[in-house]
């Protein structure tokens, strides 16, 4: 979430907002240099030292907004402030709940899930970033007074079309200058559903009008899972791995992409959608939302469980690439970063004025606190 909170920070402050983006420091991670003590003693900064920060910090504010949901723990600190929460999916706290077959989450993880949910559920005032996570949290949060309201994802970075593919990116990644390739954009995560892209691919070129193409996959290093698959479908020649690469290496690579393929089971939004629209690159992904949602009409829209009748599909469809270029540009209009700006103070605002009462109750109780403190510590003396 970073380079949301980023995006976030600079919009508000363009607008004329004092911003402070606070997070936890590393104090007891710093203690040890094996990753998986680092992650847990990382729970420490997070969890134990974080929260009376937060408590502190947030009574100077006139408003908190958790930047992720995954850390819906801490609006219990802040709940003498008005609050926002920004809830992005809630595919980890499915998952941990057994709804997707195949999907195994261990105890501890389990246990966290329950945590955040928990936090979500007493959450007030909640942002979505589209209309498929608001409904999946609505069937799972059982709080009918929750102020939900959808904003979609801006662009965080300046993708636009035209730029030539560097010499010294295609040299290091194996790309001729002039070939065709499928771009995919993503990680490992099940939902990605990175094999069964291997296999869409692996059927779509079996078409000779498209047996020249090669898939360039951006992101994470392909998994064990998807380089047996690669094996067994003849693709070794075709696969293209581009690890860590940045966004201006991204761009070239949506410009001169065939399309983008992106055929994920699941999604909170879906940003790489955007990103080849904004870069001109026509895109295939699956037809379901949120997908669809963030895609509108500008889009392949493929059965990402059946590798034949997708490629059959996408076949069919890059027939129409320039088209979908056109279409492309005009469904980000519906991303116009000042109307989702707009969006984001309206919200602030409305929170801010049904609350004002309420503030004021809870900043009595928070005084009522103090004194009873006060007058507790000789005691505790």
């Amino acid at each position: 979430m970073p380079r949301y909170a980023r995006w976030l920070e600079r919009a508000l402050r363009e607008r004329g907002h004092q911003v402070t983006l606070v997070r936890p420091q590393p104090f007891f991670a710093r203690l040890s240099r094996h990753p998986a003590r680092i992650k847990y003693l990382g729970y420490l900064d997070k969890f134990l030292l974080f929260p009376p920060r937060l408590r502190r910090m947030s009574r100077d504010f006139d408003l908190v907004h958790v930047l992720d949901h995954s850390n819906s723990m801490y609006l219990k600190d802040v709940r003498n402030t008005p609050s926002v929460i920004t809830c992005h999916d809630v595919l980890a706290i499915r998952s941990a709940r057994g709804d997707f077959p195949n999907v195994s989450v261990g105890w501890s993880g389990r246990l966290l899930q329950r945590w955040i949910l928990s936090g979500l559920r007493a959450a007030r005032n909640v942002i979505c970033v589209s209309e498929k996570t608001s409904v999946d949290l609505r069937a799972l949060a059982e709080n009918d007074g929750q102020r939900q309201r959808t904003i979609y994802n801006a662009l965080n970075w300046d993708f636009r079309p035209g730029l030539a593919l560097p010499a010294d990116l295609a040299a290091r990644v194996g790309v001729q200058t002039g070939e065709r390739y499928i771009l995919h954009v993503g990680n490992n995560n099940w939902y990605k559903n990175r094999v069964g892209l291997l296999r869409i691919f692996a059927s779509l070129v079996k078409n000779p009008e498209y047996s020249d193409l090669r898939l360039i996959l951006a992101g994470a290093p392909p998994s064990s899972e998807m380089e047996a698959v690669v094996a067994q479908e003849g693709l070794e020649e075709r696969i293209v791995r581009a690890i860590r690469i940045s966004n201006h290496e991204l761009q070239a690579l949506y410009c001169n992409a065939h399309a983008l393929l992106f055929p994920s089971h699941e999604e909170g939004f879906g940003w790489p959608i955007l990103e080849a629209q904004a870069s001109g690159c026509p895109v295939i992904t699956t037809g379901r939302p949120p997908m669809t949602e963030v895609a509108g009409e500008a889009a392949i829209l493929i059965d990402s469980n059946d590798p034949v009748a997708a490629a059959a599909t996408i076949a069919d469809g890059l027939r129409r690439r320039d088209s979908l270029r056109e279409a492309g540009f005009r469904n980000l209009a519906r991303f116009d970063e000042q109307k989702i700006v707009d969006g984001y103070c309206a919200f602030y605002a409305d929170v801010l004025e049904s609350e004002k009462g309420k503030t004021g109750e809870r900043t009595a109780d928070r005084a009522r606190e103090d004194d009873s403190a006060a007058a507790r510590t000789p005691t505790a003396r």
